[in-house]
């Protein structure tokens, strides 16, 4: 169990690393990783505390490797307990990196090591056994982990970018660690050998912490990788050094340099979005837009499913439209579903709310397997109201004052969207957001906004045909035609 005594941790872990980081105006992260040889057991703790002591005003967290005090038995493993206790001391948060992954009964007796007997912060875990390996330690509401994603290691490539779902495996599960994310409490490792790949990781997760391997001994370009993986707030990262620090002849100037260093690029950035006003202030999170591969995989699969037709087509609202999107036909396509529900999952991972509100019919399978991929429960208004039995208006079980998501395949107008709210808004449950896969960008996201209601879509009509011509499932011409029919821009 964690020693008495342990300070409370009421805010959860990224509230309290950004509270850090704020304080000492570093993202830099030391890593407490002993070598093997030249520490002898007695000295580790005193050793620990000297680097500790040379840096913490400089660090925002700390990261102990387990394998290196693993390696020492007994005497190590006390020494862990121990250099814990001296980092908290310091009011800094610990994150252990131990990589952990295995079935949910283990993964609970790991999760209880780490966060009870070992008394980390934060961990580092493998999300190859999906999210029942994970969830044990998210049931930690107020710890934080961070799910392997891309790694710094030379040979990270052959697995990690192996295409599954139209996407590389890195990237999917960037969008899965978005739809586990439910307690706010989830981030991701990407190595800092990899800048690209970072940029592309930031492009799908918007808003989820990553922690940044690599810089150091390893080689990775400080300056690019910041670049890439810097939220618009000028937090989101944390760059780990461990060797580069702990075995330099002075630690505090290391520290001090890659801290210095890491604050340039940062001011820099923030010097750069003043000059062309495009800097975000620090606000509510909103929802991420869908990694540019998510979007090219979705929209071929809807022409390949046939529900993307094109013709002379009169639309539900009385418009004329040289294009047809049949998305009811999603339910014949289980895998395709799936990357859809994962694509609006991360969209949903920047917003706030309780429920999940899907519209029928177009809405109802996909807000199904959203809620599956989510955890989120589901409720949905019902066309008509029932004559007999409870008379529901709704259907599925809720508390008024809940926020709720409401989630279709489409919008064109908007008005079908306002109609649906008005049975939620009257039976007391609050709508901020409207989620759906596709806006046809005919006036619905202005509507919505013009009643208070934000529209996020996977894919505007323009994304999609982007895609098509991409992928060259359409050319060139056919999408110029919708444009200039529809007045897309």
């Amino acid at each position: 169990m964690a020693e008495q005594g342990t300070p409370a941790r009421a805010a959860i872990f990224f509230d309290r690393l950004a509270a850090a980081c704020h304080k000492h105006d570093s993202l830099l992260c030391v890593g407490l990783d002993p070598p093997l040889e030249g520490i002898p057991d007695a000295r580790l703790v005193s050793y620990n505390r000297r680097i500790i002591d040379a840096t913490a005003d400089l660090a925002c967290c700390f990261k102990p490797n387990i394998a290196y005090y693993e390696a020492r038995g007994i005497p190590g493993m006390k020494a862990l307990a121990q250099t814990v206790n001296l980092v908290r001391a310091r009011g800094l948060p610990v994150i252990l990196d131990a990589k952990r992954g295995d079935i949910s009964s283990v993964a609970a007796a790991y999760a209880k090591a780490a966060f009870e007997r070992w008394n980390a912060d934060a961990v580092t875990l493998s999300p190859f056994l999906g999210r029942d390996s994970v969830e044990p330690f998210t049931a930690y509401a107020d710890r934080g982990v961070f799910l392997l994603c891309h790694t710094s290691n030379p040979s990270a490539r052959e697995v990690q970018e192996l295409e599954t779902e139209g996407m590389p495996l890195y990237q999917l599960i960037a969008a899965l660690a978005s739809s586990w994310n439910r307690s706010g409490n989830v981030g991701l490792v990407v190595g800092a050998t990899y800048p690209e790949e970072i940029a592309r990781v930031r492009r799908a997760v918007s808003d989820l912490w990553f922690l940044l391997p690599g810089i150091g001994a390893q080689g990775g370009d400080l300056a690019a990788c910041l670049e890439a993986g810097l939220r618009p707030d000028g937090l989101g990262v944390v760059v780990n050094v461990s060797r580069a620090i702990y075995q330099a002849a002075d630690p505090r100037a290391a520290a001090l340099d890659y801290r210095d260093r890491i604050n340039e690029t940062r001011r820099a950035r923030r010097s750069a979005g003043a000059a062309t006003g495009s800097a975000a202030a620090p606000g509510p999170a909103s929802a991420p837009a869908a990694d540019q591969s998510l979007v090219d995989s979705i929209a071929v699969g809807l022409h390949a499913l046939g529900a993307v037709r094109f013709g002379e087509f009169t639309l539900k609202s009385g418009q004329k439209s040289p294009l047809y999107l049949d998305l009811r036909l999603l339910v014949s396509d289980p895998a395709l579903m799936r990357t859809v529900a994962r694509a609006i999952a991360g969209l949903l991972s920047g917003l706030s709310y309780e429920r999940i509100a899907a519209i029928p019919y177009g809405g109802l399978p996909i807000g199904q397997a959203v809620a599956l991929e989510t955890g989120r429960p589901l409720l949905y208004p019902r066309g008509e109201v029932k004559e007999y039995g409870t008379k529901k208006a709704i259907e599925g079980a809720f508390t008024p004052g809940e926020t709720v998501v409401v989630l279709d395949d489409l919008v064109t107008t908007g008005g079908s969207k306002l109609e649906a709210i008005a049975p939620l808004a009257e039976a007391g449950l609050v709508v901020k957001d409207i989620v759906v896969l596709v806006d046809r960008e005919q006036g619905g996201a202005e509507e919505l906004a013009a009643h208070g209601y934000a529209l996020h879509a996977v894919l505007t009509l323009g994304r999609l045909l982007d895609a098509l011509v991409r992928r060259g499932a359409i050319d060139a011409e056919t999408a110029a035609g919708v444009r200039s029919a529809l007045g897309i821009a």
